[in-house]
């Protein structure tokens, strides 16, 4: 039997196949998410798709076909990428003929698992897989995980101190679901001063909150006929002094604090608590309790402990209410002026808009900006530019108290909405703002900074705009023609 030898034709007929399934195979590896490399048995590259450079952050000469092992890992510790000790370890790793993976940081944040698969033929293959937000869920489910534990801890501590007082926890929820519905300070005060006349029976109390500038506690509520000061120092409280609830009786070895001790109308106190209103650390305020003389020791003891629970329960509250109150404060205010800022104008227009369509009754906006104010930054520098701005932020507020929105539109540009005006009404408050801001005077270091105008433009719904984008490009034409008629003046909008 004699062996016929393939023709060229015939090979390459059989190789063409090869071909399209070897550039099919390139295209199916350029395409995956991971970065892959094959290293032969003596730790020479052999294949790797384009993936890598995006995976690695490599530039296109630090990897290639034919380079060594050694090579690409002194690459990678040039790059801080792996430490030299790390290096070692895995090219002793690629000896073994075993699986082995670790994780690269790389110098842009991401961290790169890198798993390395051993070949049949002594070589290994090894993938590179961003698994940067996998280590960042993982490490915040563990966050989670620990968080939820110490809340089921804390959770089981407080149960087994329901089961001894049920009536005082049954108060501690209502307390609880009361607290989380207020939306203000006012709010949370008015559910503190009733719920502690029902949790403290016979006793009276206040709840002083830290000023802003944390220099004095003011006076926010109280319970029992007590008589509330307006303002107590800090350092005139044991319990704020020591840093934890603090319990005064007169027959014990215990002192009186001064903000009891000087208080106006309280003479004589027998029994009185302190508890600090600690919220995330910091201290907010203070919770002081005084019990009739006649009050039995061991009521007086039981009440300490409940006060220090409802303490706890009313820092929490009052920081979330502080907390929700600074970022809505800083979702809607312009933080160099504090006027509102254009988002919730805007929110606020069509508010009014629909509110005024629905009951058929007017309102009107005002559209101004400081004359040749780019000038003014000019001769006078952005510094004395922003002292401008908030003086007249600061006017707008002293001159609109009753529901107005005054507004930081943008730049040197504002906006006041006033509901309820018509275009008099709207002509009469734009000319007040006009003269308020003329007369400041603005200081800038030693010197007096020159006059301040504007000129400013209104207009009224429903005369000159139907819908809340009319108004304002009736105000915007009414300003530019209040600035053609020479400036610092008020001019209403033409009818629509």
């Amino acid at each position: 039997m004699v062996l016929e030898t393939p023709s060229a034709f015939e090979r390459h007929e059989a190789a063409a196949p090869n071909d399209a399934l070897l550039a099919q195979m390139r295209d199916v590896l350029n395409q995956m998410e991971q970065g892959i490399l094959v290293w032969s048995s003596d730790g020479v590259c052999t294949l790797h798709n384009e993936r890598i450079f995006q995976v690695l952050e490599l530039g296109p000469h630090d990897l290639c076909v034919g380079m060594t092992r050694e090579a690409f890992l002194s690459i990678t510790v040039a790059q801080g990428v792996i430490t030299a000790d790390r290096k070692a370890e895995v090219q002793q790793l690629f000896t073994t003929g075993q699986p082995f993976h670790f994780d690269r940081d790389m110098a842009s944040g991401k961290v790169i698992n890198s798993f390395a698969r051993p070949l049949r033929d002594g070589g290994y293959v090894v993938t590179f897989t961003d698994v940067t937000q996998f280590r960042r869920d993982a490490a915040d489910l563990a966050a989670a995980k620990h968080q939820a534990e110490e809340a089921e801890q804390q959770a089981k501590a407080m149960l087994a101190k329901e089961q001894q007082w049920r009536t005082e926890a049954k108060a501690l929820a209502e307390l609880d679901e009361w607290l989380q519905c207020c939306k203000s300070l006012e709010e949370l005060f008015t559910v503190v001063s009733k719920f502690m006349t029902k949790a403290l029976p016979n006793t009276q109390g206040e709840l002083y909150i830290y000023s802003n500038s944390r220099d004095v506690l003011d006076g926010a509520c109280s319970w029992g006929d007590a008589h509330l000061q307006e303002h107590i120092a800090p350092d005139s409280c044991w319990a704020l002094r020591r840093g934890r609830g603090y319990r005064f009786d007169a027959d014990g070895f215990s002192f009186e604090c001064g903000h009891v001790r000087d208080h106006p109308i309280l003479r004589t106190v027998e029994d009185a608590l302190c508890i600090p209103i600690v919220a995330h650390g910091d201290t907010v305020g203070l919770l002081h309790v005084t019990y009739p003389p006649e009050t039995p020791k061991d009521a007086a003891e039981k009440g300490f402990e409940l006060a220090l629970q409802c303490g706890e329960h009313i820092s929490l509250a009052i920081a979330n209410v502080k907390l929700r109150d600074e970022l809505h404060d800083q979702s809607t205010r312009d933080p160099l002026t504090r006027l509102f800022n254009r988002r919730y104008f805007l929110e606020a227009l069509r508010a009014e808009h629909t509110m005024a369509a629905r009951k058929n009754t007017p309102f009107s906006i005002l559209s101004f900006d400081a004359d040749k104010f780019k000038a003014f930054n000019d001769n006078h520098g952005h510094d004395a530019g922003d002292m401008v701005l908030r003086a007249i932020g600061d006017k707008m507020q002293e001159v609109f108290r009753n529901g107005e929105t005054p507004c930081r539109f943008g730049g040197e540009e504002f906006s006041v909405l006033l509901p309820g005006a018509d275009q008099a009404t709207a002509a009469n408050m734009a000319e007040a703002l006009r003269l308020a801001i003329e007369d400041t005077s603005i200081r800038y270091g030693a010197a007096t900074l020159p006059r301040v105008t504007v000129s400013i433009g209104t207009a009224s719904y429903p005369d000159h705009g139907e819908l809340p984008q009319d108004l304002l490009t009736a105000a915007d034409r009414a300003l530019y023609a209040a600035k053609a008629a020479g400036r610092n003046c008020v001019r209403i909008a033409d009818h629509a």
